[in-house]
């Protein structure tokens, strides 16, 4: 884009030259019109034009294309305004008169930022898709209330501890708390502290100098360096010993790390999600974790249910599970109801990455087109507890072989019985607040409470 012609034309013929599709303008309102149709990668303009100047063209182009890359040609004496179009989000500028090979350099290094930006958006994308809360498969009472919390928090930067068993998803939250944050364009850097030996940790998180230690040949970044602008997530946290923990509450506190063998330190803007699968709380009172750091980690708590507290997501989960392993095979597979059935009379000790693992098994052993329940052999002595009528315990020995396994409609009526005990317990009379929670009208709640037996809690019990 440049209002002389000549300028114009020449630089079109050099960069046609060079292999490039190039469109021009004479005026600001042109390029505006040809930004609008799409597929330009890259604007050309001169900073003084009329009517409308380079810079108003910038602000004007950017709200058109935000992901356009922009260089400003302009004299000498106008290197200022050039810079402070490069605050406005320009890429690069070039003086005027510029040689050839300069003018080549500035446009390739333009060009290969649009396709990097190009390959970061499909990243984003694929990420925010993969981890997004549709990734949280299940639609029981726990689920959605964890939901619920997720997107709110989700929204500020607050530090967020993750509480759940081995198995249950905890990662995939802290994922899904990044994608549905203003940091999702940004860097998702994992860092499992059970993995990691106790010495080699710190270097990992915090990186380190040349020669800090033996075989550190360079200077490395750690982990909280690699996460700046986005989201840190420490899996395990109760795992590192009080002295990792003491440097970890520094960067918590300051906004900074100090690389191993260094006396300086790095500004870093990071949230932080941390988990664990322990009680934390006994890990303070037994002076295993420090209290200060519980603290600024516990702003926000996540609890993700075991399985077994939401059995009612089983079939989904198992649908889901199915789907992907199909994906993978040639041999695609069904689920019977009888399977179902027999997958919710189980307690899941290993929790949803059990049933994974299940599932996965069953889909490439099993030799019939329909997985059976025979398809899917379970752990020994395992119990599912649940609701019976007025709360009163109902087990299930997976060792009582004479028991027959549920039918899916016993099983299902077992789950909602458990789901509207558990709603009835925590909001007693309220059934209003019960029918909200359960997702259900007032007359269908009433009407399942009646043929469930169910009173709420607190209840007159006579008949």
């Amino acid at each position: 884009m440049d209002d002389q012609r000549n300028m114009r034309a020449t630089t079109a013929l050099l960069l046609r030259s060079e292999g490039y599709s190039v469109l021009e303008a004479a005026t600001g309102e042109e390029a505006l019109a040809t930004l609008s149709n799409g597929g330009v990668d890259l604007m050309l303009t001169d900073l003084k034009m009329e009517p409308m100047d380079g810079l108003t063209l910038l602000k004007k182009a950017l709200e058109v294309a935000p992901r356009l890359q922009v260089i400003m040609m302009t004299a000498f004496g106008s290197i200022e305004s050039a810079v402070e179009a490069m605050r406005q989000g320009a890429f690069d500028y070039v003086t005027k008169p510029f040689k050839e090979g300069e003018l080549r350099y500035r446009v390739e290094r333009a060009l290969e930022r649009a396709r990097m930006q190009t390959t970061l958006d499909l990243l984003t994308g694929e990420f925010n898709e993969r981890h997004g809360l549709s990734a949280l498969v299940g639609r029981s009472a726990a689920m959605r209330e964890l939901t619920s919390r997720l997107t709110r928090v989700a929204q500020s930067d607050a530090t967020v501890l993750v509480q759940g068993e081995s198995g249950t998803g905890k990662e995939l939250v802290a994922r899904a708390v990044h994608a549905h944050s203003r940091r999702k364009d940004k860097p998702f850097v994992p860092v499992n502290c059970a993995a990691i030996s106790e010495m080699l940790l710190e270097s990992e998180l915090f990186g380190h100098a040349k020669g800090a230690f033996t075989g550190a040949v360079r200077a490395r970044r750690g982990l909280v360096e690699e996460a700046d602008g986005g989201t840190l997530f420490i899996d395990e946290v109760t795992e590192t010993t009080p002295a990792f923990q003491s440097k970890l509450l520094r960067t918590l506190q300051e906004g900074e790390v100090r690389r191993v063998g260094e006396s300086t330190s790095v500004k870093v803007d990071v949230r932080i999600v941390a988990a664990t699968n322990r009680d934390i709380e006994l890990e303070v009172r037994e002076k295993r974790f420090r209290q200060d750091l519980y603290y600024r980690l516990n702003v926000v708590t996540l609890r993700v249910p075991p399985l077994r507290e939401r059995l009612e997501d089983v079939p989904e989960l198992a649908e889901h599970f199915l789907k992907r392993a199909n994906a993978r095979s040639p041999n695609p597979k069904r689920l019977s109801e009888a399977a179902v059935g027999h997958l919710m009379g189980y307690s899941f000790p290993g929790n949803v990455r059990e049933l994974e693992n299940l599932v996965e098994q069953a889909a490439a052993l099993a030799e019939g087109v329909e997985l059976l329940p025979e398809d899917f052999p379970l752990r020994p002595n395992t119990r599912v507890e649940a609701s019976g009528p007025m709360g009163s315990p109902v087990g299930m020995s997976s060792l009582d072989t004479s028991m027959r396994m549920p039918t899916l409609a016993e099983a299902v009526e077992e789950a909602e019985r458990r789901a509207i005990a558990q709603a009835l317990e925590k909001h007693g009379v309220d059934l209003g607040r019960v029918a909200e929670e359960l997702s259900v009208s007032s007359t269908t709640l009433w009407r399942k409470m009646k043929r469930l037996n169910l009173r709420p809690s607190g209840a007159d019990h006579r008949d």
